[in-house]
């Protein structure tokens, strides 16, 4: 439509055109007119006073006294009469010519809005149903949304009433911790499929101490009581027992032999400590130094945003576990803090005269998922340890 619009519009800017170049070749034409009767008037004048005969004296006279005021005419007037009169009727003829063009343009230029209205009411009539069939397919989809959404939202309900379902179940399971530190994670079998996992990550590190309470008879090694993948080193920090191989720390994939020794089907509490400045690290147990060494991943900061395994090495960032590498036990009292912790601080724990929850990472029953078919129960470490001796 734009296109017709804008051909319309340049034929009628050139029929206006054309209509006032005529206008003025008109009064132009009626000026030349009134020129040349003036000038016929004179020679007609002239004409009655001359004699009838060049012969006569004083023709000289004349033709030297009296100037040709029509410069092209001829100088007989008999025919500058004639010269005149056909230059006359000639002129009335393109006179005549040009109304009649005028008059063609004028009737022209009065259908022509018609034809423009008649176009411009097709038109109006093609958008109007475009537009109607428009609306039509905007209200189908319109409803066929509304479905999908009421469907979506019956989902959504479900889903959450589930949820709920099972928050309130884990509420009572959980109503027996007197305390939110107070319970244990049950891993009885070495699978690949029972674990626990902290939600919380780690910042960027330099340093830390971890310390757990940890139960287990299992043999050959007690597995992985816990370790921490990030993306491109999945074993960032891992604490293993694997087969007959002593207790180890790894770092970046760097490995430090700990001399412990925790699989005799009791609880023992455990530390280590490791500091980026020359790797230097330390191991605990029950609240004694047992060992300690250096050049553990010197000059290398623990990596932030991974994720943190309670029972399984991961050979990807929370996942691919190995069922040989698996922990069979109970673990408790699981803390990280982002410091090399005094000694004596790690033996008020051990002794269960103090506890200190971890800056970085505390042992509280929301921290704690399990998967798998592993439980969390209650516990009062230091109680149930009693039993133990």
């Amino acid at each position: 439509m734009g296109a017709e619009e804008e051909e319309l519009k340049n034929t009628v800017l050139q029929l206006r055109e054309t209509i006032l170049q005529q206008k003025e070749t008109i009064v132009n034409q009626l000026g030349t007119i009134k020129e040349l009767t003036s000038k016929l008037s004179r020679c007609e004048s002239n004409s009655d006073d001359s004699p009838p005969s060049g012969k006569y004296r004083g023709q000289g006279s004349w033709r030297k006294d009296n100037k040709n005021t029509m410069g092209d005419l001829p100088r007989d007037p008999g025919d500058t009469i004639d010269h005149l009169g056909k230059t006359m009727q000639s002129l009335k003829d393109r006179l005549e010519n040009l109304e009649q063009q005028h008059l063609r343009a004028n009737v022209s230029g009065a259908s022509f809005p018609n034809e423009l209205r008649d176009l411009l009411q097709r038109r109006l009539g093609d958008l109007e149903t475009q537009l109607l069939s428009k609306v039509a397919e905007l209200e189908e989809e319109k409803s066929q949304l509304y479905n999908e959404t009421a469907a979506h939202r019956h989902r959504t309900e479900s889903t959450l009433n589930s949820l709920l379902e099972r928050i309130t179940e884990l509420e009572k399971g959980n109503s027996g911790f007197k305390s939110p530190e107070d319970f244990k994670v049950s891993l009885p079998l070495r699978t690949n499929y029972l674990y626990g996992r902290i939600k919380k990550s780690l910042p960027e590190m330099y340093a830390f101490t971890v310390c757990m309470w940890l139960k287990s008879s299992a043999s050959p090694g007690i597995g992985t009581p816990f370790s921490y993948g990030v993306p491109g080193q999945a074993n960032e920090i891992v604490l293993i027992e694997w087969g007959n191989n002593p207790i180890e720390l790894l770092i970046n994939d760097k490995v430090a032999q700990l001399p412990l020794s925790v699989s005799d089907g009791r609880w023992h509490h455990i530390c280590i400590t490791w500091t980026t400045r020359d790797g230097l690290w330390e191991a605990y147990q029950d609240g004694e130094r047992l060992g300690s060494g250096e050049n553990l991943a010197p000059w290398h900061p623990i990596k932030p945003g991974g994720v943190i395994i309670l029972g399984q090495e991961q050979d990807t960032v929370g996942g691919r576990f190995d069922a040989t590498q698996a922990f069979v036990g109970e673990l408790s009292h699981f803390n990280m803090w982002d410091r090399v912790l005094r000694p004596v601080d790690i033996m008020n724990m051990a002794n269960c005269s103090s506890y200190m929850p971890g800056n970085v990472i505390p042992w509280i029953d929301t921290n704690v998922e399990v998967f798998g078919g592993a439980t969390k129960w209650a516990l009062e470490v230091c109680e149930d340890r009693l039993f133990d001796s």
